[in-house]
C-alpha cells in the first residue's frame, strides 16, 4: 500500500478511536430463557412479531418451545424460515413484506448470525423504507431507530446478538454488503445452553473457532480499549478451555455455557474494536462459494497472523498467555508461535482444513479488491495491506 493509502487509512482509523468513548454503544440484556421474551413483550404492550429464522432449525423443533410460549400470552407470531447461510437481499426484502403484511410489531431471531444478519436487515429496511441495502452499506448510515429485536443464538460462535453489523450478499454480484450502525445492536440476548446442545459437532467447531477469531483480531488491532482487551482475554481463556469438550461432548451444558458467554464476550469487543484481514477475505469467500463464515475464519486465521509477523508477537503473547499456553517468562516471539500453533493443532484436532480448494484462481482478483474494499480504512488492523498484499492469502489457501 502507498504511503497517501496508509496516511489517510491511519487518520481515519485515529480519529475513529477517539471517538468511541463518545458513540452510543450498548450491550444487550441477557436473558437466560426464551420463556422471558413474552413477558418483555406484554409489558411493552406488543402483540405481533415477526420470527426470523431458517427451515433446517424448526425442522429440528428448537423453535416450538418459542412458539407455544408466544401463542400462549396471546401473541401473534408469523414467521419467516427461509433465511439462507449467507443471507440474501431477497431473504430481507421477503421478510420485511411478511412484518408489514401481518402488522408486526418486534422482531425475534432464532438461529446463528445468518439468520441475525438477516433480522438486523429487516430492521432497518422498516426504519428505512426508502433506502436499499447497497444504499446502507457503510457506517453510521441508518441512525432511525429499528423495531425492537430479541437474538437467540443456536450457535456459540457469531456474537451477531451484541454486534452494530450485518453483512447481506446480492446474489447476482456476489457483492457482501456490510451495514454498521448502532441501532443494529439487539436489545435482547438469549444466552440459552440447551438451544446449543444439539449443534452437530462440526458446526460446533467452526462456530466455536469464529469466536476465537473475534477475540484475536478485536485484540491485536489498534483501536482497542481498556475494556475491549480485557473482554478479549476472556473470551480466548473461556475458547482454549470449553470449544474441544463441546466439541467432543455436546450434552456438557456448561460447556456450551461457556462457550456462549465467550461468543458474547467476544462480539462485544469486536463490535468496539472491529475486526481484520482474516475477516475481509473470509466474507469474499462466503459470496462467491458459500463457504461458512466460521470455518474460512478457522482456515484463514493463521496465515494473516504469521503474515503480520512480530508487529503482533507482543500481543500474542498475552493471548497465549491468556489460553494458558506460556507464562510470562516466555520469550514473545515463541510465545507467539505457540499461539499460533496452537491454532493449527485445534483445527486440527476438530477435523478442519488448512485448505480451501473451491478457489477459482480467475476469482482472486476480483475478491481481493472486494476484501481490500472492507477492510480499509475501516479495519484498525497491524499492518496495512492493498488488494495486490490480499491476493496472496487465496493463493495461500488453495
Amino acid at each position: 500500500m502507498n504511503i497517501f493509502e496508509k496516511t489517510y487509512c491511519r487518520i481515519f482509523q485515529f480519529c475513529f478511536k477517539v471517538a468511541i468513548p463518545l458513540l452510543p454503544y450498548y450491550n444487550p440484556e441477557i436473558l437466560d430463557k426464551v420463556e422471558d421474551i413474552a413477558q418483555i413483550l406484554k409489558a411493552k404492550k406488543l402483540s405481533s412479531v415477526l420470527l426470523v429464522t431458517d427451515k433446517s432449525i424448526r425442522n429440528l423443533g428448537l423453535v416450538q418451545n418459542l412458539e407455544d410460549n408466544l401463542a400462549q400470552n396471546e401473541i401473534n407470531i408469523s414467521i419467516f424460515d427461509e433465511v439462507v447461510p449467507n443471507p440474501t437481499i431477497e431473504n430481507v426484502e421477503k421478510a420485511k413484506e411478511l412484518y408489514l403484511k401481518n402488522n408486526c410489531q418486534a422482531l425475534i431471531a432464532f438461529g446463528g448470525g445468518s439468520v441475525m444478519d438477516c433480522a438486523k436487515a429487516v430492521g432497518a429496511r422498516i426504519a428505512k423504507p426508502k433506502q436499499t441495502i447497497p444504499n446502507m452499506a457503510g457506517i453510521l448510515r441508518i441512525f432511525k431507530k429499528i423495531p425492537l429485536l430479541f437474538a437467540i443464538p443456536t450457535t456459540a460462535g457469531t456474537g451477531s446478538e451484541t454486534t452494530v453489523a450485518t453483512v447481506i450478499t446480492d446474489s447476482n454480484t456476489k457483492q457482501k454488503y456490510m451495514i454498521s450502525d448502532f441501532p443494529l445492536i439487539p436489545k435482547y440476548a438469549v444466552l440459552d445452553a440447551s438451544i446449543t446442545k444439539s449443534l452437530p459437532p462440526a458446526i460446533t467447531a467452526t462456530t466455536g473457532m469464529d469466536v476465537l477469531v473475534h477475540a484475536i483480531e478485536s485484540f491485536i488491532g489498534n483501536s482497542t480499549t481498556k475494556k475491549t482487551r480485557a473482554q478479549a482475554l476472556e473470551a480466548t481463556k473461556l475458547v482454549y478451555e470449553n470449544l474441544f469438550e463441546a466439541y467432543e461432548n455436546g450434552q456438557n451444558l456448561q460447556a456450551r455455557k461457556n462457550m456462549l458467554k465467550a461468543a458474547y464476550l467476544a462480539g462485544c469487543a469486536f463490535t468496539v474494536s472491529y475486526v481484520g484481514y482474516c475477516h475481509a477475505v473470509s466474507h469474499t469467500l462466503s459470496g462467491f462459494y458459500n463457504t461458512p463464515h466460521g470455518l474460512a475464519n478457522a482456515i484463514i486465521i493463521p496465515y494473516v497472523l504469521e503474515k503480520y509477523g512480530k508487529k503482533i508477537h507482543k500481543k500474542l503473547k498475552q493471548l497465549a498467555i491468556s489460553a494458558n499456553l506460556c507464562d510470562e517468562k516466555t520469550p514473545e516471539k515463541e510465545a507467539a508461535e505457540q499461539f499460533i500453533q496452537s491454532i493449527k493443532d485445534l483445527n486440527s484436532k476438530m477435523n478442519i482444513g488448512y485448505k480451501i480448494p473451491e478457489i477459482k484462481k480467475d476469482d482472486i482478483e476480483k475478491m481481493a479488491k472486494m476484501a481490500a474494499k472492507e477492510a480499509n480504512p475501516i479495519y484498525p488492523v497491524p499492518i496495512l495491506m492493498d488488494k495486490n498484499e490480499l491476493k496472496e492469502f487465496y493463493y495461500d489457501l488453495i
